[in-house]
């Protein structure tokens, strides 16, 4: 049997379209005749790594991440074709040529391979997931095993838009205050680096002793040289090391409760923390996901260990035959509100219609929330700005006023 090697190839699709990808055969004419077999007409088919077509390739260090508006974008195309009658196969095909994420059309290539191959869609998808979050893969295992394959991919692009937005929301109110605090770091770094040094030796020149104030911005100045290099090492390490342990559970154990105690933001974090949980399990119910595996998803899908931790509870609860709610109104993250509403559907048997209106609600209270936070913090940063560099200014200027006396 011929070794599999793997070209590059370029060519165009039935409607004219330019294609590129990658595809794996023993021989460039095998490869072109599975590209006429799919529809593409091949203009270039070239070994991919050898000879003056091997390449450093730095694309792969900077390729765009799958997010959730990409997953959502594919869950909607994905249901709108299976339910006009296309087959999956074909589907597959479509969006792993159309997708603008170079990842996910990889991506989406290989899940083609696997379900001709006679594996599952789910199963196929589940091979990736690191690109498919836990929610994606056991909704559309829920709609394969019950037959509503494409109310499973609705309901997936409908709770990730909705994250989308969500995020969105958040990202909105904390863009100001993040660029507003970059800027008076980067002013204060520059004031004390750059212009202290000036006024310095204009005072020397003068003679007599310098005020409190001016005398401590000298010293930060002089001493600039080891602890500016100290600070900027010490924020990359953390940024280091924060990527990588910022999901151990040591870390939000810790991390996370100090969240929710936050005097601004905690109040905001806890709604979102309660949106995302109600809405997620709501969307697991209704797509037939079992309760007991849907509970031991949305804990993670929340964002937040207090909330995964009392839902370890409520799993227990539940797998000895008790009620959801019990648990959850013994957790003091849940409010009252929360608690009743899911009592009341576990009792009349509509338990999604009520988590799916406390979600609802919550992220109407998220948004209104982040316009009061936007709002409040907007005076409060011109404010922090003004007295930092006003107070920095009026320091250096202080010396100033005694300059007649000293001349």
């Amino acid at each position: 049997m011929a070794t599999a090697l793997t070209f590059t190839y370029r060519g165009k699709d039935a409607t004219g379209k330019k294609v590129t990808g990658v595809m794996d055969g023993p021989s460039e004419a095998i490869v072109s005749a599975k590209l006429r077999a799919q529809g593409v007409t091949p203009e270039s088919v070239r070994q991919a790594g050898t000879g003056l077509n091997a390449e450093i390739n730095l694309g792969g260090l900077f390729k765009k991440k799958v997010g959730l508006k990409d997953l959502a974008v594919m869950s909607r195309q994905l249901a709108t074709m299976i339910s006009s009658g296309l087959a999956l196969l074909k589907a597959l095909t479509i969006l792993s040529e159309q997708s603008e994420n170079e990842l996910l059309r990889e991506t989406l290539d290989q899940v083609r391979k696997d379900v001709e191959q006679g594996l599952s869609l789910s199963e196929a998808i589940a091979k990736h997931d690191t690109i498919f979050p836990p929610l994606f893969i056991n909704l559309v295992r829920a709609g394969e095993t019950g037959g509503f394959l494409e109310s499973s991919l609705q309901s997936v692009a409908e709770n990730y838009e909705k994250e989308v937005k969500l995020r969105g929301t958040i990202k909105s109110a904390l863009t100001y205050p993040i660029v507003v605090l970059i800027m008076a770091i980067l002013g204060v770094i520059g004031m004390i680096v750059f212009i202290v040094p000036v006024f310095k030796n204009m005072f020397e020149g003068l003679g007599g002793s310098l005020p409190a104030p001016t005398q401590f911005l000298v010293i930060l100045s002089e001493s600039a040289i080891y602890w500016l290099p100290t600070l900027i090492v010490s924020l990359v390490a953390f940024s280091v090391w924060w990527g990588r342990n910022k999901h151990q559970p040591r870390v939000r154990e810790v991390v996370d409760p100090l969240k929710l105690k936050m005097p601004v933001f905690g109040q905001l974090i806890t709604k979102i923390a309660i949106a995302r949980f109600t809405r997620n399990f709501g969307t697991m119910m209704r797509s037939g996901v079992p309760i007991l595996q849907a509970l031991s998803i949305v804990g993670a899908t929340s964002g937040n260990y207090v909330i995964e931790k009392a839902l370890v509870n409520v799993q227990e609860s539940v797998r000895q035959g008790r009620s959801i709610a019990a648990p959850l109104a013994d957790e003091p993250i849940f409010p009252q509100m929360v608690t009743q509403m899911i009592s009341v559907g576990e009792d009349s048997g509509s338990l999604e219609t009520m988590l799916a209106k406390v979600s609802d609600f919550y992220d109407a209270e998220v948004e209104s929330t982040t316009e009061q936070l936007t709002a409040l913090i907007e005076p409060l940063m011109i404010a922090f700005m003004g007295v930092l560099l006003g107070g920095m200014i009026l320091a250096l200027y202080l010396p100033v006023f005694n300059i007649f006396t000293l001349i």
